[in-house]
């Protein structure tokens, strides 16, 4: 762990074994803090924020040090995308993109940092002026999940920093390799002792702490609803600000005049990509019934040859679950789906490739016959698990589609550009994508709509979640109001 500017030990001693998912060997052996050390590196982040030489050194320096962990990502690019697959089991290629995008996400609110001067309002009051000022929030306790485990780190840590906080960083306690090699990074670049901080260990007690703790003045979470429900409660007690990111059940809606190949090399990309394991996962496949049968034909037989496998392996497209817990959740949305009624169209079975016996995988499935009320299609099983419904008219596609309690992302497949347009007017999703599945930069901002969470990630209104905004007014001309005798 990296506190105050120090690589410690937890302070019980403890330690936990990281394994590879591909094939459950161990690849590293990381410290078990727990509250105590939460609580040492808020006190750290607290002192150094409240001391002020970091809220306040120029914004363009600041900067400038945030850019500086962009170049030291590409040039470490390689070595990280590796720790990435050994750590997550993804492809080294997903890795690599990983990486590549994080470095990004440092180089844009590095220079991003001095954009902000504040705003001049024009006063309505003779002789006054007023403007209105971004100034840090304070202690940033950030906690990140395990299947981008770099990549959301990236997406607080950056424009954290950038803003002028100092910052506690979580990482999930099964995946935090990359995020522990970054700090070493950011040590390199120069900032500052106490400026950014990291704890490793179970949410249940480091995590906890960051999240009631009074001397933490944001916090910051990506991972399941009922976490996050519960971050939100144990924020209560101090009134913290909290920017929640807490998954989706994301509908992709092709109509039928979309082009059929892309579409349908889409929707497996939508859903299979990185096992399922993706917040933003097209899990709920909306097809117009006319096209529904051809359809799922093709994504059947394009199913069937999806290569399951080690990261490394060049031939591979889609790797393990992350542990033998989350393969065993999704086995059981897998039961679920079948006493429903749904139609098990092909997968819902551990493949029975020898090679692939020690990891924890599971085959691509894919559920036909579904319908709106079914638990598989409104609750988020973030696996390889796909649900299809049909739908007759743009109308019943929007409907279909918002109505589960999430709302972070969604696509719409179609050359009509009224339908395009109709359908992203009236999805009630932080992102719709028109033709495309899974994009996301820097420049643009990143969060849900409804139980999806609270806040966004990324671009302007990004950064924007890790400032309190000031108003100064200033009388020039000041006097007695007399208005008591």
């Amino acid at each position: 762990m990296f506190i105050n500017g120090e690589w410690v030990n937890a302070k019980s001693g403890e330690t936990r074994d990281i394994i590879n998912p591909y094939n459950q060997e161990v690849i590293a052996t990381a410290a078990e803090g727990n509250e105590k050390d939460t609580q040492a590196a808020i006190q750290a982040a607290r002192l150094t924020f409240d001391e002020g030489s970091w809220s306040t050194l120029p914004a363009n320096e600041r900067g400038e040090l945030v850019y500086q962990i962009g170049t030291l990502i590409r040039r470490d690019l390689e070595e990280l995308a590796e720790l990435e697959t050994l750590d997550t089991g993804k492809t080294v290629q997903e890795s690599r993109d990983d990486m590549s995008d994080i470095a990004n996400v440092f180089l844009y609110f590095g220079g991003l940092a001095d954009k902000n001067g504040g705003e001049v309002i024009q006063s309505p009051i003779p002789d006054s002026e007023s403007k209105v000022v971004r100034e840090p929030v304070g202690v940033c306790g950030q906690i990140t999940p395990w299947n981008y485990p770099l990549l959301q780190a990236a997406w607080k840590i950056a424009p954290a920093l950038a803003a002028g906080n100092t910052i506690v960083v979580k990482p999930s306690e099964i995946t935090p390799l990359t995020t522990v090699k970054v700090f070493k990074l950011m040590e390199e670049a120069g900032i500052p002792k106490g400026v950014a901080n990291l704890v490793l260990g179970p949410g249940a007690s480091t995590g906890a702490e960051l999240s009631v703790n009074h001397d933490v003045d944001l916090i910051s979470f990506t991972g399941g609803i009922e976490t996050g429900k519960t971050i939100m409660q144990a924020a209560s007690h101090n009134v913290k600000k909290i920017a929640l990111e807490l998954g989706g059940k994301n509908p992709n809606i092709v109509f039928a005049d979309a082009d059929f190949e892309t579409a349908v090399d889409q929707a497996l990309n939508a859903v299979f990509f990185h096992a399922g394991q993706v917040c933003s996962a097209g899990a709920r496949l909306l097809v117009e019934e006319s096209i529904h049968d051809e359809f799922v034909e093709a994504l059947i037989e394009r199913t069937k040859r999806i290569k399951l496998g080690n990261g490394f392996d060049e031939n591979t497209q889609s790797g393990p679950m992350i542990s033998a817990e989350h393969r065993a959740k999704v086995e059981h949305y897998v039961e679920i789906g079948k006493k429903e009624g749904a139609t098990l169209s092909i997968g819902g079975q551990r493949p029975d490739d020898p090679e692939l016996q020690n990891g924890f995988f599971y085959l691509p499935t894919i559920f036909t016959n579904c319908t709106n009320d079914m638990r598989i299609v409104q609750e988020e099983v973030f696996g390889p698990v796909l649900t299809v419904e049909t739908f007759q008219s743009k109308e019943e596609a929007v409907k279909l589609a918002n109505d589960t309690i999430y709302g972070l992302a969604g696509a719409v497949w179609t050359q009509d550009l009224d339908k395009a347009e109709f359908a992203a007017a009236r999805l009630r999703m932080g992102t719709v994508w028109v033709n495309d599945f899974h994009p996301y930069f820097a420049q643009a901002p990143w969060g849900g709509y409804k139980q999806s969470g609270i806040g966004r990630e990324l671009g302007h209104e990004g950064m924007a979640e890790y400032t309190e905004v000031k108003h100064i007014y200033r009388n020039k001309q000041p006097e007695a109001v007399h208005w008591f005798k």
